[in-house]
């Protein structure tokens, strides 16, 4: 039978899903173009300094190299705009791990050994790879990440908070983390003459083209990008990486298809990181809980190629009424590979910190943890004083405290005893802004009643093909079953990455236009269609990125329940629960998985994942998965995901805000606060890991 739903939020199922699971999506490293090879990076060994030597002979006489790359010998580059795709240019080592040499060979096997074979001398430098918040070379930036200002200060907080009848002022610190995508970062290039086309795993084939084109001396419309189907990202594919511009170069010396496929240890060094962040959160309140000052200051780190600042103060501007506020960032420029964009950046470890610290004012109050925080809601948004478009974070609160039977909790820290565990349960709030980006997309409508809408959307595996679908058949009045979608190229309507949680609203925006304008023409029309059909065109440069009278953010609630086991340190959660607020839901299937794989990884930010920087050798000691612990089926517990449709008329035509990312604002923050409870001991450094978690027990024990 015809699907004939299309009701947006309807739970369709997502178009590729049977090309995914039989193995059909050929994804960028799988286009088995003729005469395709493959070419392996060679890395730096030292954190700081240049290449002296290179010595490539054995490398080119083992069977099947064909050619080795190096700054010696590579194409030359036009400037980088980003410094990081200025790749075998010249015999600077900025840090550790850093391309210095590509090898292009027959097989993988062979490029791989090539690599081996490489000989390359070093004139190392002395390199400083080691965060502290107080660093001498530590400044304050003019802006974050996104544009953000570095510092924003109202009222006198420094004084509100030294006259405060209650005060918490504690530090906490969230290590690197690494984007580990199920799909490692890979691109297929190949030259068809003067003209260069290539396979992608990217966020943006849009960006990555103008990018290729740039720095190749190619007129935009002389360059393809194809990122059909992306496993994954998280923000590590948001912009182009070194790999793309080593695949081009390598096609471009060999006239050979080539594929460059990045082994997983490579990337912390090459595809970014978030950064770590070293936070001081002061929190100053009256005897019934409201708050009289919120101070959030931060410290991370950013590379000497590039700045790069977590933006993790910012999610104070705008989360609890206060007439007394800083927030304030410094960044230390370090010879370590440069942090980049990782699922909420700024929301995920400046949450952690902000909710650590409002349920250590609760406990200091001897306060509901979910009352205080409705105590201390804005009326308007408190650092630019505008209307919210919509807020209903105590409606997530109420529903998450309802659904976790919270009326029923113990707010007194533990030790809550189960038999040999103990047991405890937190909560956290979270928020994510509002972000769209002008798109461009075209509708037709054709002779056998089928539609076809183009834009250059990026599926990362979030159910785009599908969602994109839906706003068209809800805008055209049809069958969802009658719409196709054409998306992943660049020679396609052009349109934003997949980023930020402004995918869905970015480019539903324009195909909601397109296919509007579509429909009016043919009310408007008599007669058969052309055999060619009929076509309209949407562009939403000027209204979407227009800007707003109204602060614009999702908001949810996150509850956690945990066990601690006093004899191993191990804490396994229980339960976790998310009631969000995030507009109109398009699609509930997808949207929920967006919500529950935010709260998995959040779960993984909170207790197994964390990197160190190795301060002698200047690189990540976790560089791959047997080292760097994501969740596994067996850490993830019952996850539930809910939501209040909310009719916000202030964010695009479907009422839509992104879901990406709020999923794991709030989740670390709130399985730490579930430990307090269960354990009496505040751990406010991530992960929480066995070691870790034991030696606060025991030092609780001892005191």
């Amino acid at each position: 039978m015809a699907d004939t739903n299309t009701a947006l939020g309807a739970p369709a199922e997502r178009r590729e899903g049977r090309e995914k699971v039989t193995g059909t999506a050929r994804y960028a490293a799988e286009q088995r173009f003729s005469g395709r090879v493959h070419a392996w990076p060679v890395t730096a060994a030292v954190a700081r300094g240049t290449v002296r030597t290179i010595d490539t002979g054995d490398a080119l006489d083992l069977p099947g190299v064909l050619a080795v790359l190096t700054h010696e010998n590579a194409p030359r580059l036009a400037d980088a705009d980003d410094p990081t795709l200025a790749v075998l240019q010249n015999s600077r080592v900025p840090h550790r791990g850093w391309p210095v040499a590509l090898v292009v060979a027959e097989t993988l096997e062979a490029a791989r050994a090539g690599a081996g074979a490489v000989r390359v001398e070093y004139a190392a430098r002395d390199h400083d790879v080691t965060l502290t918040d107080d660093h001498p070379e530590a400044y304050e930036p003019e802006e974050a990440n996104g544009g953000y200002p570095g510092h924003r200060e109202r009222g006198d907080p420094e004084g509100a908070f030294a006259s405060a009848a209650v005060r918490i002022d504690s530090a906490y610190r969230v290590p690197p983390l690494h984007n580990h995508p199920m799909e490692p970062h890979a691109a297929t290039a190949r030259w068809d003459g003067h003209r260069l086309v290539v396979h992608d795993s990217s966020q943006g084939a849009t960006a990555v083209r103008a990018t290729l084109a740039a720095l190749f001396r190619l007129p935009e419309e002389r360059v393809t990008v194809v990122s059909e189907h992306v496993g994954g990202g998280f923000g590590s594919k948001g912009t182009p990486r070194p790999h793309v511009v080593l695949a081009a170069m390598a096609a471009q010396r060999t006239g050979r298809p080539v594929t460059v496929a990045l082994p997983r240890r490579f990337l912390p060094a090459l595809v970014g990181h978030r950064a770590p962040t070293l936070h001081r959160v002061r929190l100053a309140a009256d005897e019934q809980g409201s708050l009289t000052a919120l101070l959030h200051e931060v410290t991370t780190h950013s590379s000497r190629i590039k700045e790069f600042v977590e933006q993790a103060a910012v999610p104070a501007r705008v989360m609890y009424a206060s007439p007394h506020s800083l927030t304030a960032h410094r960044v230390v420029r370090l010879d370590v590979p440069s942090p980049s964009w990782m699922r909420a950046p700024g929301e995920a470890p400046g949450m952690f910190a902000l909710e650590s610290a409002m349920d250590e004012l609760a406990v200091a109050l001897g306060a509901d943890p979910v009352e205080l925080r409705v105590t201390n809601e804005p009326d308007t948004e408190p650092d630019s004083g505008k209307p919210f478009s919509s807020r209903h974070l105590v409606e997530c609160l109420r529903e998450g405290a309802r659904r976790f039977d919270w009326a029923h909790r113990d707010h007194r820290p533990g030790p809550h005893t189960s038999g040999p565990l103990l047991v405890g349960s937190g909560v956290a709030a979270a928020v994510y802004p509002v972000l769209v980006q002008p798109s461009t997309a075209t509708a037709r409508a054709l002779p056998d009643g089928s539609f076809t809408v183009r834009v250059n959307a990026t599926d990362i595996g979030t159910g785009a093909r599908t969602v994109l679908a839906q706003v068209a058949a809800d805008a055209l009045g049809v069958p969802l079953d009658r719409v196709r979608t054409e998306i992943g190229s660049s020679d396609l309507p052009s349109a934003p990455l997949a980023g930020g949680s402004s995918g869905t609203a970015s480019w539903g925006w324009a195909v909601h236009d397109a296919c509007t304008r579509l429909r009016a023409r043919l009310t408007e029309r008599s007669g058969p269609l052309p055999e060619s059909g009929l076509t309209t065109s949407a562009d939403t440069a000027g209204s979407a990125d227009a800007d707003s009278d109204y602060a614009r953010h999702a908001f949810g609630a996150h509850f956690a329940e945990v066990a601690v086991d006093t004899v191993t340190g191990e804490v396994r959660v229980r339960r976790l629960l998310g009631v969000y607020a995030a507009g109109h839901i398009l699609n509930a299937r997808t949207a929920r998985s967006q919500f529950i794989g935010g709260m998995t990884m959040g779960l993984g930010m909170a207790l197994t994942e964390g990197s160190t920087m190795d301060a002698a050798f200047g690189d990540f000691t976790e560089s791959d998965l047997a080292a760097y612990h994501v969740p596994v089926h067996a850490d993830v517990p019952a996850v539930e995901a809910h939501w209040i449709d909310e009719d916000d008329p202030h964010l695009n035509p479907m009422g839509s805000k992104g879901v990406g990312e709020i999923g794991i604002v709030g989740t670390a923050a709130a399985i730490g606060n579930a430990v307090h409870h269960a354990t009496g001991v505040r751990f406010r450094e991530l992960p929480l890991t066995p070691d870790r978690v034991l030696a606060g027990l025991e030092s609780r024990s001892g005191s």
